[in-house]
């Protein structure tokens, strides 16, 4: 088998990088705040303290230092904001893109023969590349419009009813674990499917069998 060293590269770092973008896409810590509010329980008023996380398709809310935590799709004006459903929709368009990358360069890379089809493998790295380049204009989108989406938190979802919440309060958001998963994924995406995309250079391979076959052939004249 002679397989260069770029397409390893690439076969490693796509699947890697569309598991970070996959693990991002479903979790929802993309942003998170805290806040301080007052409720009502067997012992009288006391204060807690939430911390409130939203991800692509699902919020969730835990009172901190303890075990009760409620999550739920995201609903209200979050949900509606068409930035976040831009959003979903490049994160979604990218995972199956990478997806499909990866299936075409690992047919290119054929690890069961000694060449490998570069120009396939190439088309693998370019859709791999493409992935990334989604994700990340997904990303920017989110980040920039962070606090914006959905500025107004509800702290009082129908499934909490452990706790009497007195009303609707502002957070500060900012960005929190899967965002960061989400860049990192990103950007291997990308130096994965560029690493792939070497395959359209031409390769020189003293060892394979044609190579071998046209080093050996020499010159002579002939006489008629």
């Amino acid at each position: 088998m002679h397989t260069p060293a770029s397409m390893l590269m690439g076969v490693v770092f796509a699947p890697l990088g569309l598991v970070l973008v996959f693990t991002a896409a479903i979790t929802p810590q993309w942003r998170e705040g805290q806040a301080r509010v007052s409720a009502a329980g067997r012992g009288g008023a006391k204060e807690l303290l939430l911390l409130r996380s939203d991800g692509l398709w699902e919020s969730c809310l835990q009172v901190v230092h303890s075990e009760v935590k409620e999550c739920w799709p995201v609903s209200g004006s979050y949900q509606q904001d068409a930035r976040l459903r831009l959003v979903q929709e490049l994160v979604l368009s990218s995972l199956v893109l990478c997806g499909a990358g990866i299936v075409l360069a690992s047919v290119g890379v054929r690890c069961w023969t000694d060449i490998p089809l570069r120009s396939v493998v190439a088309a693998g790295g370019l859709l791999v590349a493409l992935a990334g380049v989604l994700s990340l204009a997904a990303l920017g989108v989110y980040t920039r419009n962070l606090s914006k989406l959905g500025i107004e938190v509800d702290l009082t979802p129908p499934e909490t009813q452990e706790v009497n919440m007195q009303k609707t309060l502002r957070l500060t958001l900012h960005p929190a674990g899967s965002l960061y998963f989400g860049w990192v994924g990103a950007w291997v995406q990308v130096l994965g499917g560029a690493a792939l995309s070497f395959g359209f250079k031409s390769m020189q391979c003293p060892t394979c069998p044609k190579q071998r076959l046209k080093e050996s052939a020499e010159m002579y004249e002939v006489n008629c």
